[in-house]
């Protein structure tokens, strides 16, 4: 029981702590459009992350039973604790903010004769959630560990977050930055249980590679 309320808790830090980067981008590419494309371009990018989110997620649960394949989960999980590192401390979050509140506000942003296509946006928009969204999922295949239901949770929860509470999450993580920071610890504390089951595991580990 315990366990299950301590992946609950890792899924709702993971999912808040990692949205920082998908908002900045989406919230950038719709401030410069056009003020009448922007709430299309944001409409459409959280679909898209959306979209890549469950696509995603179905990949990693078919192949997390691999053997090895917790060790590689382990290595790119390390490089997004990296980037995170490197996100809080250039307040990633503020600037989601304030590009997500530029892009909703018509006076703000561009706001000229169209120079950029709806389409452009979204393919720039598609490129970065492409590593983003996969930057969600690992951690949070990771920490649920085989359980469908905080999966499904992290799963549901990250795309309700990025569709509803955007800025509203961003605003809260630029105020409190202690709650990035514990985010951080979270995500490598999983780096670490993820490498030592990639490396010792019976069953999915390295040493199962080599028996």
């Amino acid at each position: 029981m315990l366990d299950q309320i301590a992946g609950f808790g890792q899924i709702i830090i993971a999912d808040l702590v990692l949205s920082g980067d998908n908002a900045l981008i989406i919230g950038m590419a719709a401030a410069g459009l056009a003020p009448e494309l922007r709430k299309k371009a944001i409409l459409y990018g959280m679909v898209i992350a959306a979209v890549l989110r469950v696509v995603f997620a179905v990949i990693a649960t078919k192949l997390l039973g691999i053997p090895g394949i917790y060790f590689i989960g382990a290595i790119l999980l390390f490089w997004v604790c990296w980037r995170l590192f490197q996100e809080i401390r250039e307040n990633i979050d503020e600037k989601a903010e304030h590009a997500l509140e530029a892009a909703a506000d018509e006076t703000e942003g561009y706001t000229g004769a169209p120079r950029r296509s709806l389409k452009s946006a979204l393919i720039s928009i598609t490129i970065a959630d492409v590593s983003m969204s996969l930057d969600n999922v690992l951690a949070v295949a990771a920490i649920a560990d085989g359980d469908t239901r905080q999966l499904v949770f992290g799963l549901g929860l990250a795309i309700v977050l990025m569709a509803f509470a955007a800025t509203l999450i961003m605003r809260l993580l630029a105020k409190y930055p202690w709650i990035s920071w514990a985010g951080l610890i979270v995500l490598l504390y999983v780096s670490a249980d993820m490498l030592y089951r990639g490396v010792f595991d019976e069953r999915t580990g390295l040493l199962a590679l080599m028996s």
